[in-house]
């Protein structure tokens, strides 16, 4: 069974989802592999990946205040050695995850009509963040 693996690499200007899908997308139809399993991997510990809505911008707003209310900033945590987001930013990344798996079928992403893949930033100050890409299959 075929395997390939490739890396995102995505520049972020503060908190926000970014939306990787058309990327995604198109490194999948470069593979080779018309049915399989992709993963998605973000290898950070302050940014997350989530598939939601990509059509309304209003659900990734309504995202990043539901998200700030699960783990506002303020003086509550102990870890705070890269500044006052660095717990909240690592508490949002545990609460929405860093990997996502979606299933290929004919060179394309399974996703449905509305579904779109983001990674999200929960830092304040600009970042470049990897997502590591793998996909098997045939």
């Amino acid at each position: 069974m075929p395997h390939r693996t490739h890396t995102l690499t995505i520049p972020t200007s503060g908190p926000g989802l970014h939306e990787i899908t058309r990327d995604i997308a198109a490194w999948v139809a470069s593979s080779g592999i018309r049915t399989g399993l992709l993963t998605a991997l973000c290898r950070h510990t302050s940014a997350s990946l989530v598939i939601t809505e990509n059509a309304s911008p209003a659900v990734r707003r309504d995202m990043l205040r539901w998200l700030d209310t699960q783990a506002p900033q303020g003086g509550y945590y102990e870890h705070d050695d890269e500044g006052p987001d660095d717990m909240p930013a690592h508490l949002k990344s545990a609460l929405t995850g860093v990997t996502v798996a979606i299933p290929v079928e004919g060179g394309r992403m399974m996703l449905g009509t509305w579904q779109g893949i983001f990674l999200v930033e929960h830092r304040v100050h600009p970042h470049r963040r990897d997502v590591a890409l793998h996909i098997a299959g045939e």
